[in-house]
């Protein structure tokens, strides 16, 4: 008789639930066919084989292409397509869960938020927020792709965008690809130029985040948001 470890994939998620499943018994359920000399799950750890270092397994999913999918003996367009959809749902829920918390008071609520997108991104990506008069989030968008160690955009571009939206305060956040959120010293004289900007034109920048592989850099909780005025 079969046991938890020979059954299928469909079975063991009826019997036992999805906890039971590996990744790769998870992807064998969206894939749902192999091929002639490999079953579903068989395809599916080739495809989880496929992410490079440090994104391996399942994080590779948001790197891999369709044609590098297709590469995979088994995995034609719809099913690549498959596996990229459910790599874009996996975004939207954490971004779902995380909405209920944001507090744009609390950095590591809005980092939390910001994650999944900008974590996995392989070129810099700066994000520009914009809150209403209690901290509610107006809109939030991608404003500048940069390459890989630097995003390009200037601080009349950001106001520009912010007054054209009535934000009265702002928040930015960019991704460091190599997974370490430490500001460099360009991001430091940037955010000093935002933020002196931002005093000028009463539209205050409440913080600039800069996301890493699960880790985060505030430069408001780090006491690095400073002026003239706060020198003087």
């Amino acid at each position: 008789m079969n046991n938890i470890k020979t059954e299928q994939p469909y079975e063991k998620f009826v019997k036992y639930g999805a906890g039971s499943l590996s990744e790769s018994e998870l992807i064998a359920i969206i894939l749902r066919t192999g091929t002639k000399d490999h079953d579903a799950t068989d395809v599916a750890r080739q495809v989880l084989g496929l992410g490079a270092y440090p994104r391996e397994g399942l994080l590779g999913l948001y790197d891999l292409s369709l044609d590098e999918l297709c590469k995979v003996k088994g995995v034609g367009k719809v099913k690549a397509i498959k596996l990229k959809a459910l790599a874009e749902l996996s975004m939207r829920m954490h971004r779902a869960c995380a909405q209920s918390s944001f507090r744009a008071d609390k950095p590591s609520t809005v980092a939390d938020y910001f994650m999944e997108d900008l974590r996995h991104l392989s070129h810099e990506t700066v994000v520009l927020c914009g809150l209403d008069s209690k901290l509610k989030l107006l809109f939030s968008q991608k404003i500048s792709v940069g390459n890989v160690n630097a995003s390009i955009i200037s601080p009349r571009s950001i106001f520009i965008e912010a007054l054209s939206k009535k934000a009265v305060s702002i928040i930015l956040l960019h991704n460091h690809p190599s997974g370490d959120p430490t500001p460099s010293k360009m991001d430091m004289e940037f955010t000093e130029k935002v933020y002196e900007a931002g005093e000028f034109l009463e539209i205050r920048l409440l913080d600039h985040i800069v996301i890493g592989d699960n880790r985060y850099y505030s430069f408001m909780e780090e006491g690095n948001l400073q002026t003239k005025r706060r020198k003087e």
